[in-house]
């Protein structure tokens, strides 16, 4: 899948698949919200109103209102990919929330999760 058609996904949808594979490991929505208000600088009000709506996961980057100036912290392998080693920024951000969301389901505690 090319860069293009990651950033052209329907944010809902996308969202909707990171929750599942948190959910089936035991964390919960409120949980996953976190995560992605830390990384971006949404609110849990914003993310729920993005979910039913048009906007595409580049777009939900691309306007984050305050990206976590932490994220600089995350790395670590996801999906075969070296997060810290994404030459392409937004696919950078994309990967940086895989990690974040794979190390929830993985039961990792949310003060290491969130890099305190």
């Amino acid at each position: 899948m090319t860069n293009d058609k990651v950033f052209q996904m329907n944010f809902g949808k996308v969202y909707g698949l990171l929750l599942d594979k948190a959910t089936r490991k035991g964390r919960t929505k409120a949980e996953v919200d976190e995560v992605v208000c830390w990384l971006t600088g949404y609110s849990p009000e914003q993310l729920e109103a993005f979910r039913p709506s048009d906007l595409c996961y580049g777009d939900f980057f691309h306007n984050a209102p305050q990206p976590n100036p932490n994220r600089a912290l995350i790395k670590g392998m996801v999906c075969g990919v070296r997060v810290e080693e994404v030459e392409d920024p937004l696919m950078r951000e994309i990967r940086c929330l895989d990690k974040l969301i794979d190390e929830l389901a993985k039961g990792k505690p949310m003060e290491k999760i969130l890099r305190k």
